[in-house]
C-alpha cells in the first residue's frame, strides 16, 4: 500500500483532479473522483480525458504494487473502451495486473460511475505498464521545459 500511495501522492495533475485512492494490494488498485462540472464534457458527460487518467493512474498504480525494487512505473500503451456516458456523482475505477515481469506489466481498468447508491460500468482498459529506472526512462536526461 505504502508504493500505491507513494504515487497518488507524488502525482499532481491526478491531484488537482481529485482522485483519491481508495484502497490497494498486491496486483490490484481502486480510486474514486467526484465528478464535478469542470469535468464534464460538452453534453454534460464525463470528459473521455478524465476517464482516461483515472483509469491510467490506476492501472499504474496496481501495477506498481508488484514492481520491481529501484524501479518507477510509466505508461507504455493504453486502449480505452467507452461503454456508455459518465454521469452521477462519482466515478470509481478497480484496476487489477493480469500479469507482470520483470519491464513490462498488463493490466485491466474498469471505470464506473456512481449514482443514486448504484455503480454503473461505463469504461474499460487495457494498458501496458513499463517498470523503468528514471534516468533509462526516454528523454529522461532532455532539459526540463521552460
Amino acid at each position: 500500500m505504502r508504493a500505491a500511495r507513494a504515487l497518488f501522492d507524488e502525482a499532481p495533475f491526478v491531484r488537482e483532479l481529485g482522485v483519491t485512492l481508495v484502497d490497494a494490494g498486491d496486483g490490484w488498485c481502486e480510486a474514486r473522483l467526484p465528478l464535478r462540472p469542470e469535468l464534464l464534457q460538452q453534453d454534460g458527460f464525463a470528459h473521455a480525458g478524465v476517464l482516461a487518467t483515472l483509469a491510467d493512474h490506476c492501472c499504474g498504480t496496481a501495477a506498481a504494487t508488484r514492481m520491481p525494487s529501484g524501479r518507477r512505473v510509466l505508461s507504455v500503451e493504453f486502449k480505452l473502451n467507452l461503454l456508455r456516458p459518465g454521469v452521477g456523482e462519482a466515478l470509481r475505477c478497480r484496476s487489477e495486473v493480469l500479469r507482470s515481469g520483470r519491464r513490462l506489466a498488463s493490466v485491466e481498468g474498469r471505470v464506473l460511475a456512481e449514482r443514486d447508491g448504484a455503480r454503473v460500468l461505463i469504461a474499460s482498459m487495457s494498458a501496458t505498464m513499463a517498470y523503468v529506472t528514471l534516468d533509462s526512462a526516454p528523454g529522461a536526461g532532455d532539459p526540463p521545459p521552460a
